[in-house]
């Protein structure tokens, strides 16, 4: 049985254990706040733009149609069937996060599989997955670049950096497809675990005169087009890193909090254990003092 300088050790361990989780909790909250924050600045942008891709894109498309060409409105917009692939995984770049960096590299992992026989490229987002890029084996990939240290302060300069390095990728390598894998916020208690397709776009239907006019574009609409894509492209990545940073705080939130019940608990399991054996040892003192006055007694 542990001695009671042992427990009371233990106690005062514990209850800096709570008062840290706690503190991080709070962190957490705050931080989190502010990312839902940017995010809903940020979706204005990002929805108005991709409406403005999909109707540009819209009346390319009609365009060859009515000038008997074939369908080619942009690359990003080509649909190349096998070829090499790439593979954005956007971790934390810390733990004490629950089961949210373990999921994704599960999920990586499930991606990487059907992939082992071919080549595959990856971008990496956070230190975990870094990390987990530097253990793996079994699998032929090269790494196009590396983003650690970026939570929880993301910008859009880091969606450009990572946006020109997959562009660059997909032109140059010819790629045929890029996906993303990362966490996606539906509310503060659940964090959903999202595999996107990033490139190449779905490719649009033709627009019809009846619901979208043909506006005059100053430069050529093919033009405006090409300048857009990259930064739709960009854009969307932008709403994938702050999806993933405010999904990340959440789980650090719930994580802390449930440590900060469990240590609780056991902090009163601890006091409980304290209380008992202390009584145990004054009933046995009473019990020597009780049985030596009746001995000197007789």
């Amino acid at each position: 049985m542990a001695s009671l300088r042992e427990i009371r050790r233990k106690i005062k361990s514990v209850k800096s254990t709570e008062q840290i989780t706690k503190a991080m909790k709070m962190v957490a909250a705050a931080r989190m706040r502010r990312s839902q924050s940017q995010i809903l600045a940020s979706r204005p942008f990002a929805v108005r733009m991709e409406a403005l891709v999909k109707d540009l894109a819209a009346l390319e498309v009609r365009a060859d149609i009515e000038a008997g060409r074939d369908v080619r409105v942009h690359p990003f917009f080509d649909q190349r069937g096998e070829g090499h692939e790439a593979l954005i995984i956007v971790t934390a770049d810390k733990g004490l996060c629950g089961a949210f960096n373990s999921n994704l590299i599960r999920a990586a992992i499930d991606w990487l599989k059907p992939r082992s026989a071919q080549k595959t490229y990856l971008a990496l987002v956070g230190r975990k997955g870094r990390d987990f890029a530097q253990r793996v084996r079994g699998f032929d990939f090269e790494v196009l670049i590396e983003l650690a240290g970026i939570f929880p302060k993301v910008n859009f300069t880091h969606a450009e950096i990572l946006g020109k390095a997959v562009i660059d990728a997909y032109e140059g390598q010819g790629l045929s497809r890029v996906t993303a894998i990362y966490n996606e916020l539906k509310s503060v208690a659940v964090q959903k675990l999202v595999t996107t397709q990033l490139l190449p776009i779905p490719t649009p239907v033709a627009a019809d005169e009846k619901t979208l006019a043909d506006y005059g574009f100053e430069p050529e609409r093919q033009e405006l087009l090409c300048a857009l894509l990259p930064r739709y492209v960009k854009a969307q990545l932008y709403r994938i890193l702050l999806e993933s940073q405010a999904s990340e705080l959440a789980a650090r939130m719930n994580a802390m909090d449930s440590a900060s019940k469990n240590a609780k608990e056991l902090r009163e399991d601890l006091n409980l254990s304290l209380n008992r054996q202390r009584q145990a040892i004054i009933t046995k003192e009473i019990a020597e003092l009780v049985g030596g006055a009746e001995a000197l007694a007789a």
